[in-house]
């Protein structure tokens, strides 16, 4: 193998699969299609709140994903679940329901969604 002279240091490594994340595991049984998605971007794109907002779809499940739930979870508050991202999604994933079921696994008060 070539030595290009850099590399990853082992601490620099994350490993999502190796992290316990409950919620998301309950969120992923709740609604499968969470592990669907591609990352794309295509819903961020479509996103009509996303142009005014820091609203994406994407990133949410990312950052959930990886446990950061306190500063990913006020952007729901934004989305108006009028489906765009639905209309877009390569996979499919039923966007709406998506976002109710976090909802219900993060126990967002009824005022956030």
């Amino acid at each position: 193998m070539i030595d290009f002279g850099y590399g990853l240091t082992p601490s620099a490594t994350l490993k999502i699969e190796n992290v316990a994340n409950p919620a998301f595991e309950e969120l992923h049984k709740l609604e499968p299609d969470v592990s669907k998605c591609i990352a794309c971007g295509s819903c961020a794109a479509s996103c009509s709140a996303g142009c005014f907002t820091e609203m994406n779809l994407r990133r949410v499940i990312l950052s959930l994903q990886r446990g950061r739930e306190k500063e990913t979870l006020p952007m729901l508050r934004h989305c108006m679940l009028c489906g765009k991202c639905q209309l877009v999604c390569p996979r499919g994933i039923n966007t709406r329901h998506l976002i109710l079921s976090i909802g219900k696994v993060y126990k967002l008060e009824d005022t956030v969604l």
